[in-house]
């Protein structure tokens, strides 16, 4: 089987965030991405997501930011600490919050409109891949707390698929451990009878 596309796909890692370098992709790459971003299932046509785009220094006001709500939270913060807090969103020169944006719906759940984002989550990434750039989503503490949404831009009943760490990497991406395929499907047996 050679295809390009799954060479492409059997190959795709995550790059340290510490890693991800100048330049950015342009303008032009963004709109691209969220292009592929965007063509993923969504059932009733809902665009149950959007995309927050974190650069240049809104990064640096948003650690500010989160290092002051950890504080508030937590009591003073240790030196090491409080660097990763403000260093959360400048590590990489973008990020793209993708943002899951619930809608009302009788025939749709909210659980798969979130799926949604994941799936728009994921083609943001790709599309970043395919583009040259290196790519890390991660979600963090801040996710889950009101306070952190706010900061980050979200409305209280938007939540975070996830924030997508962009840059130029030099490298292969670290390899990791993988599942081994033929242990994650099977031909359906029947009704599950515990």
């Amino acid at each position: 089987m050679a295809s390009p596309i799954i060479d492409f796909l059997l190959t795709r890692n995550s790059a340290p965030i510490p890693d991800l370098k100048v330049p950015a992709p342009s303008d032009a790459e963004i709109a691209t991405m969220i292009a592929a971003a965007s063509r993923v299932p969504d059932h009733g046509r809902l665009e149950p997501w959007r995309f927050i785009l974190y650069r240049g220094e809104a990064r640096i006001e948003i650690g500010r930011k989160l290092a002051a709500l950890a504080e508030q939270r937590e009591g003073p913060l240790p030196e090491g600490r409080r660097n990763q807090e403000l260093a959360r969103f400048s590590r990489a020169p973008l990020v793209i919050g993708v943002v899951s944006v619930p809608k009302e719906n009788p025939k749709i759940p909210q659980w798969e409109m979130f799926l949604s984002g994941g799936m728009a989550a994921m083609n943001l990434m790709i599309a970043a891949n395919a583009l040259g750039y290196g790519t890390n989503m991660i979600s963090n503490w801040y996710s889950d707390v009101a306070e952190g949404r706010a900061i980050l831009g979200l409305s209280p009943q938007e939540r975070v698929v996830g924030f997508v760490h962009i840059g130029s990497y030099q490298g292969p991406a670290p390899e990791r451990s993988r599942p081994d395929p033929a242990k994650l499907y099977a031909d359906y047996a029947g009704p599950w009878a515990g």
